[in-house]
């Protein structure tokens, strides 16, 4: 089941625990967190791109990012952001999320692939999973 975005200060948060392990956002030894990536959130009509940018090339950033524009015909921001250990795991700030036409209490199903969370609106799955598909086969 999805997670709910929430209000978090004066902007919008995910909690992404699961989806940013699989992602390899996080990484953990011994419980213990080792490693919180260094992110930019992607805004684009009912999909967020959250990417590691330490890990990801910057010519496969362009990739994901010109795809997604194209698919959305849309763009509207990109901002850094950070992964948080929030609770019993880890959220993503969202900034640009309202943007994007996401709202506090939206479902937000999360797609990681690898160094890449991509969050779709309603509608917005097949995008979701055609960024993620392109992210798995850079890799």
């Amino acid at each position: 089941m999805p997670n709910t975005i929430k209000q978090s200060g004066d902007g919008l948060a995910l909690q992404v625990t699961k989806p940013a392990r699989a992602a390899g956002l996080v990484e953990e030894i011994d419980d213990e967190t080792t490693r919180l990536a260094d992110i930019h959130v992607f805004a684009f009509d009912g999909l967020l791109l959250v990417v590691d940018i330490d890990r990801i090339a910057d010519e496969n950033i362009v990739e994901l990012v010109t795809s997604a524009a194209l698919d959305t015909v849309s763009i509207h921001r990109v901002a850094n952001a950070s992964v948080q250990i929030a609770g019993n795991g880890y959220q993503v700030q969202l900034p640009g999320a309202a943007d994007a036409r996401f709202h506090a209490g939206d479902r937000a199903p999360c797609t990681p692939a690898p160094n890449l969370l991509v969050i779709a609106a309603e509608g917005s799955e097949r995008v979701a999973a055609d960024m993620a598909t392109i992210r798995r086969e850079q890799v």
